[in-house]
């Protein structure tokens, strides 16, 4: 089968895994219990498995990397950009992500949904932190230690959240903002929201209030303490890394001035770090727009901060 012919086969079942949710209706005495409701193994690497979510009330889509054999491992969620990994703007198919934990004695989950939300939004929040590892520690073999990662919209959520709860003992940001209530930050949600028909302030309250403080990582750093973190980001400058986007100059000021600007909030979360004691690596790449080149370059010099935590 050729590599197109298996890339349309599985659009059509992500695509179906879309609809699917709303054919789904759980009886009321599982309506309160986060599980597996299915799984579709792709290949040997790659599966999509569906989970009924009690915060949510409806079954999300997750694209799941197996480890190479039935040990138990500990789990990574990665979470997808801006969009929620829909139409194809994911790791699973905006990167090589597969070749990279091929081997890795890791089980990565990546979530299908959620866009424009900055997964801070009561459901999505306790979707990530609860329901999803109860139901991926329920139906594989795993240790019960667990990392969390986002790029750029999903990086200060993943943060947010492994400050929030115990199992996750590594988090990491890739080109991200995870200072929300800086200028600049607030800016950032409010326009990243609103390009997906959400509203800022109907999920955080009034700018500046205790909803936005409350998500701000910049503002707890105390609570990442003892965990494992990484924040990445990229100088602005584009770079070999940055793939087609140098071949379109009609599109470079935005990844450019993009980059530029979660820089600022990466430095003021280091800051805020340092201020409080916390441990952390920071890398601020030389060169770097705002692109999956960089996110994916991103994802694999995080690995040597993340991995050591997870097989602790």
């Amino acid at each position: 089968m050729s590599r197109s012919v298996r890339w349309k086969s599985l659009v059509a079942v992500l695509a179906m895994s879309v609809v699917a949710p709303f054919l789904t209706v759980p009886g009321t005495a599982d309506a309160a219990t986060a599980r597996v409701v299915s799984v579709h193994r792709v290949d040997g690497q790659l599966a999509l498995v569906r989970v009924y979510s009690p915060a949510l009330r409806t079954v999300i889509t997750n694209q799941v990397l197996l480890p190479p054999n039935g040990a138990p491992t500990p789990v990574f969620y990665l979470l997808n950009g801006k969009s929620g990994g829909v139409d194809g703007d994911s790791w699973l198919r905006k990167t090589r992500y597969r070749t990279f934990f091929a081997g890795k004695r890791v089980t990565v989950v990546s979530p299908v949904g959620g866009g424009y939300t900055w997964y801070s939004t009561r459901g999505w929040q306790r979707y990530l932190q609860h329901d999803l590892p109860a139901a991926i520690d329920a139906r594989f073999p795993t240790t019960g230690r667990a990392a969390i990662a986002g790029l750029s919209h999903s990086a200060s959520a993943a943060l947010d959240i492994a400050g929030r709860d115990r199992r996750f003992v590594a988090a990491a940001s890739y080109s991200g903002c995870p200072a929300i209530t800086s200028p600049t930050g607030t800016a950032a949600v409010v326009a990243t929201m609103a390009s997906g028909g959400q509203n800022a302030f109907a999920v955080f309250g009034p700018a500046g209030g205790p909803g936005w403080v409350d998500h701000d990582p910049a503002r707890n750093p105390r609570r990442l303490s003892g965990k494992a973190v990484y924040l990445g980001a990229g100088s602005g400058v584009p770079g070999r890394f940055d793939g087609p986007v140098l071949g379109y100059p009609g599109l470079l000021v935005g990844p450019t001035q993009v980059e530029s600007i979660v820089r600022g909030c990466t430095d003021v979360m280091r800051a805020s770090l340092a201020r409080a004691g916390v441990r952390h690596t920071v890398r601020v790449f030389s060169t770097g727009a705002h692109t999956w080149g960089l996110f994916y370059r991103e994802l694999k010099d995080s690995w040597r901060v993340i991995a050591p935590a997870l097989h602790r």
